[in-house]
Order: structure tokens, then sequence, then C-alpha cells
């Protein structure tokens, strides 16, 4: 990544940020997966969500949500949903035709070797059908209240901004939260960071100058008439 902060961020500063930004965000709208979670408190619908949600923008995700929470409520619908209609139901999410079949073959596993229900560990999760490792990690944390670090694409690139990991994918980014982030914030660090990236620390035109972190913020890019 470009423009790497030349001295790491400490452990003790990171979490002195993100409770600095987990009360901010008491005030801005959560992403979809968490929201879905509050509505529904059902894994199902929190992993349908995931999965529509990846490489989506929240909007467009929430609406698709809405639309085929109605019609496929549990496994069973959705495995007997025929493909064209699914996919044309989900037609506004990127890479809805892979999204479309992940999500048929992934009900008919949890169907078959699960009982209708969604397992509840990383490892069983991962063999899921169109189910990686963020994928897997945010059930874990949203649906069942585990202990897994989901990093999505502004946890990867916020930590390597603020050279807290210097890592090339989101995968490696997890490791590293795994070796040196304190347990208590492993649930808390995605839903956190997603927000923040959303909103101020966005990968194009960050608001640097709204920015609670702004005078402490080790990002050498960061925009400097503030």
């Amino acid at each position: 990544m470009k423009n790497m902060p030349s001295k790491t961020l400490e452990t003790r500063k990171l979490i002195r940020f993100l409770k600095t930004l987990d009360e901010w965000k008491n005030g801005v709208k959560e992403p979809v997966v968490g929201r879905v979670k509050k509505a529904t408190k059902d894994p199902f619908a929190v992993l349908v969500a995931t999965i529509l949600s990846l490489r989506t923008r929240d909007q467009v995700t929430e609406k698709v949500y809405a639309v085929l929470s109605k019609k496929a409520k549990k496994p069973e619908d959705l495995a007997a949903m025929p493909k064209a209609e699914l996919e044309k139901m989900i037609h506004p999410v990127g890479f809805y035709k892979t999204k479309a079949r992940s999500l048929k073959e992934m009900s008919a596993v949890i169907i078959s070797r699960h009982k209708g229900k969604v397992p509840s560990d990383l490892d069983t999760l991962l063999k899921l059908p169109g189910v990686g490792r963020k994928t897997a990690n945010l059930v874990v944390t949203e649906a069942f209240g585990g202990y897994g670090i989901c990093v999505d694409t502004h946890v990867h690139r916020i930590l390597n901004w603020w050279g807290y990991v210097r890592t090339r994918t989101p995968e490696e980014t997890e490791m590293a939260l795994r070796d040196k982030l304190p347990r208590e914030w492993w649930r808390e660090i995605n839903g956190i960071l997603v927000a923040f990236g959303q909103n101020i620390c966005r990968p194009v035109g960050p608001r640097c100058p709204e920015c609670l972190l702004k005078k402490e913020c080790p990002y050498p890019g960061k925009k400097t008439d503030l």
C-alpha cells in the first residue's frame, strides 16, 4: 500500500482509537449485517445478508435483502427457488450469478448435513459453498456472539494506513490481529472500522477534517488542510 506509516501503531494506542470511534459510532447508521442481526436474531438471515453484501454497497444490499427475505426465510426456501428467479431477485448486487449459485448450494448443504441449521463454528462454516473467511467470521461474531475477527476491506486498509499491521491481504490482516489484538476487541473491530471507513476514513475522498482522530492519525497520506 502507498503512503505506509514509518512507525508502528502500538496496541495501546489502537485500543484508544477504537474506544473513541466506538462512542462516535453510536450516532452512525450501523452496517447492514448488524442491522439484520438486530432485526431477526436469525443466523440464516445473517449468513444470507453477509453473502449479498460482499463487494456491494450497503444501500443496495439492504434493498435486495428486504425483497429476498420475504420469499426465503429458511434454507428450504432458497434451495427450492428456481435459479433464474433468484438471480433476477438479487440482480442489483455485485456478482449476482455467483451469489445465486452459492446461496442455493449453501442452503442445500445446510439442509443435508446440518439439519437446516447454520453451523456456529468457523471451520464448519468455511466448508459451506461460497463462504470465505470474512463471511464465516462475521457469522460467528454477529449471529452467534462467538470470538472471531472479521476483516472487511475497510479494516484491512485502515489498519495498514495506521501501521498497526503491514499485510497484503485481508486474510493476512486477520491472522496478524489474532496474534496481537486483545481478544475482547475481536468481535468489535470490524463494525467499528467499517462504519468509520464508510463515513469518514473513506478510500477516496476521506473526510479528515471531520475525523475525531485527525490530530493523532499516523497516516501520512491524510489531508493536511485541517
